[in-house]
């Protein structure tokens, strides 16, 4: 089978409120690197990705551009554009860039774990299924709870994962469904799955992400990254 074209749109324009730091999460250093540089080099080095879209903070393209892109060499940006008020206006964004050939995966840029295997297995379920998202079992059981917290239900917990990215689709497929989203606005989704979900009422298949493929949030997090790059130094 030929292989088909692969754009990743990687987002990098949060602000990263619950980080509690003056700096975006996606531009902390982790060992003397910003948190966004290690998913950008890991699709660079991807043999499935041609092309990668960075979506940045308006008023940041320049410095991506300088600081991060040139500076590390990250010749597969071809584009630095600016994201939105919302996540999703973000990757709309991103998509106008990217066009309805291929495939596209859509990434976090603070998940800086994303590795070359998860990316492969990402082409290999999109090509199959045409909308996929990474994923893994949840470990812990979990409790839906009311307005003032006391727990209304406990589902099971087999059925349960929690979802990460990249989340890869028929750019043609993405594209139309974020179309449809931006024409009804109202619409509260929280991952590009639900939008082709909700849009098209098409089934969406999860794959293997890894349990370390963790997104920054919380200063938590920098402390758990640090330990996880120790183990991927030699990928770095």
């Amino acid at each position: 089978m030929e292989k088909k074209y692969c754009t990743a749109v990687v987002l990098a324009a949060g602000s990263g409120r619950r980080m509690g730091t003056k700096v975006h999460k996606q531009y902390l250093l982790l060992d003397g690197k910003p948190v966004l540089y290690y998913s950008l080099k890991t699709f660079q080095e991807s043999e499935l990705i041609e092309r990668i879209i960075l979506v940045s903070g308006r008023g940041e393209e320049d410095w991506c551009r300088k600081n991060i892109v040139e500076k590390y060499a990250l010749t597969k940006v071809t584009d630095v554009v600016s994201g939105g008020k919302e996540r999703y206006d973000s990757v709309w964004n991103g998509l106008q860039r990217a066009g309805r050939e291929g495939y596209v995966y859509i990434h976090d840029g603070a998940r800086p774990f994303v590795d070359k295997e998860m990316i492969r297995r990402a082409y290999e379920c999109v090509i199959r299924e045409k909308a996929c998202v990474a994923g893994m079992p949840v470990k812990d059981t979990i409790k839906v709870v009311d307005e003032e917290e006391f727990v209304t239900d406990t589902p099971d917990r087999s059925s349960l994962w929690m979802v990460q990215t990249p989340q890869v689709f028929e750019s043609e497929l993405i594209t139309d469904a974020y179309s449809m989203l931006k024409s009804s606005p109202s619409e509260t989704v929280t991952d590009d799955a639900m939008v082709v979900e909700r849009m098209m009422g098409l089934p969406v298949k999860m794959f293997r992400g890894s349990y370390e493929n963790i997104k920054i949030t919380t200063p938590e997090d920098m402390d758990i990254a640090e330990v996880f790059l120790k183990k991927k130094k030699s990928a770095f």
